[in-house]
């Protein structure tokens, strides 16, 4: 069994994703902001839980958080950078621009760095970095959410090919789910092929579990991704979503 850690564990997929695992005997290590859901969350799973409270842009304290659960827990196997945001409508533009770019980019990448010098010292390990079908997609209405979302999947990239060179037994898994129901979307207008937040984590432990390179959640939508890619962009230019 392998021992995780899970960032933005405390609703939605992280949060699902840290039971599912656990039931299937692995140990989960737990990290978000809100204190309260993560003792909730540790109490539920039971023994298998450790839990550390932290906003992951800060950046100062991120590494030690990290490196002391990990410790706690024994070491690392996987690290499931999952922690991210999408478009607040509440806030200014400027505000909710600035505050997807720190957490989906910035902070995505000092997780990343974190888990890679990690699992460089041991010459072994798991990255899973939490993109998008918003991947392949661009929106005049979320343009810093699928920017943020294009970032991931191509640093997810760079990172394979990093290990490569490196000759380093480093799996980089690129995760791209589509709609699913969660808090995050739950105000969202005009989804389709929503998939339940517990069989969207099923496909996406599988896919983990079978260190894909990359993996669409649900199946269907990689022919979106496909479409996606063909697209001229002049039709994209021309788009007024």
């Amino acid at each position: 069994m392998s021992k995780i850690i899970i960032t933005g564990a405390t609703s939605g997929i992280g949060r699902e994703l840290a039971i599912q695992l656990a039931q299937k005997g692995n140990t989960v290590g737990l990290i978000g902001r809100r204190l309260e859901r993560l003792e909730e969350l540790a109490e539920e799973i039971g023994d298998r839980a450790y839990y550390r409270s932290l906003d992951v842009t800060d950046f100062e304290t991120a590494n030690v958080v990290y490196q002391g659960l990990a410790d706690e827990m024994g070491g690392m196997d996987i690290m499931i950078l999952n922690a991210g945001v999408g478009r607040d409508s509440l806030l200014p533009k400027w505000d909710s621009d600035k505050q997807t770019i720190d957490v989906n980019v910035s902070a995505f990448v000092h997780g990343a760095h974190f888990a890679f010098t990690y699992f460089r010292a041991q010459n072994k390990g798991h990255i899973v970095g939490m993109s998008s079908i918003a991947s392949h997609l661009s929106s005049g209405r979320a343009a810093a959410y699928t920017a943020s979302k294009h970032f991931i999947s191509n640093y997810m990239t760079g990172l394979r090919q990093k290990a490569n060179k490196l000759e380093l037994d480093l799996v980089v898994s690129d995760i791209r789910p589509g709609y699913v129901k969660s808090e995050m979307t739950e105000k969202n207008k005009n989804m389709f092929w929503v998939a339940t937040t517990e069989k969207a984590v099923r496909q996406m432990v599988t896919a983990i579990e079978k260190k894909k390179k990359r993996a669409y959640i649900t199946k269907r939508w990689w022919l979106i991704a496909t479409i996606a890619r063909l697209t001229p962009q002049f039709v994209w230019d021309r788009l007024k979503f």
